[in-house]
């Protein structure tokens, strides 16, 4: 058991969760009279199953523009999965618009310029300095008169200046929702998944701003240990949605609880 937790520690499922998953576990354990420690690789599994709960994939709903708001701190790979979502539903058949709503940095708009190239998907700029909130309530009504089915909106992510960003956050919350019913009807939150708990805090900081709908998480191309999946879902109620896995259009996948747990289990066997 001691084994466990600290190999599960180490995967950056952290503390609470960590003792949470071995409380459920000696439970079970005792409950069913279990004696052969070979057993508890596939009680641990069901537990982080449990955990995590049913996979909630990203699916667009009826509404139109299907508002998706994008959080996330400046690296942990916003732009990019901005990108990779219009590139997913551009590809399906949908009109994709985007809104540069991070104009606080220089390079944000040309980055993003660069992907919704890529993407096939229509950028909507207030150019350097503008006011966030008032470009993300130009990009609505753009979407509307477009008759566009998606609109993604980026934010900026600068959380160094915790206290004026957060503001900025609630308020383009508030004014989509006064532009459109029912927006943001996605709230996604990107986060790193090889910061380890440094994403968990995050996630929590951004949750109290503007409730999150669900999480991506990037980089986890083998490099990151990936518990964090665990953690974040635990702790902050919002399911992990997708993962980014790489640099290409196509490397965001639906996060599949199954297959995340098997591959946790085989690096961990893999590395002992």
């Amino acid at each position: 058991m001691e084994e466990i937790e600290e190999i599960l520690i180490q995967s950056d499922v952290g503390v609470d969760t960590t003792l949470t998953l071995m409380d459920n576990v000696r439970e079970r354990v005792k409950a069913e009279g279990l004696s052969d420690s070979s057993e508890l690789a596939s009680v641990l599994k069901s537990e982080i199953l449990n955990l995590l709960g049913e996979d909630v994939p990203l699916q667009i709903k009826d509404e139109k523009p299907y508002t998706i708001l994008v959080l996330g701190v400046n690296g942990a790979g916003k732009t990019t999965t901005i990108g990779k979502l219009a590139s997913r539903f551009t590809t399906s058949g949908h009109r994709v618009l985007v809104a540069a709503g991070d104009t606080f940095r220089a390079a944000a708009e040309d980055q993003l310029s660069i992907w919704c190239e890529r993407a096939g998907a229509e950028l909507i700029r207030g150019g350097e300095n503008a006011e966030p909130a008032s470009v993300v309530f130009d990009a609505i009504h753009a979407a509307k008169h477009r008759d566009a089915d998606v609109l993604i909106v980026d934010t900026a992510g600068r959380l160094h200046t915790k206290k004026p960003l957060m503001d900025e956050l609630s308020k383009i919350g508030r004014v989509m929702e006064r532009a459109h019913t029912g927006a943001p009807h996605e709230v996604l939150l990107v986060v790193d998944g090889t910061v380890g708990q440094n994403a968990l805090m995050q996630a929590k900081v951004f949750n109290d701003t503007v409730p999150i709908t669900g999480v991506v998480v990037t980089k986890l191309d083998g490099t990151a240990k990936g518990g964090i999946v665990i953690a974040v879902n635990a702790e902050i109620g919002a399911p992990v949605k997708l993962i980014g896995i790489g640099e290409k259009l196509d490397d965001l996948r639906d996060f599949a609880g199954a297959d995340f747990v098997d591959a946790l289990f085989a690096d961990e066997t893999a590395e002992a």
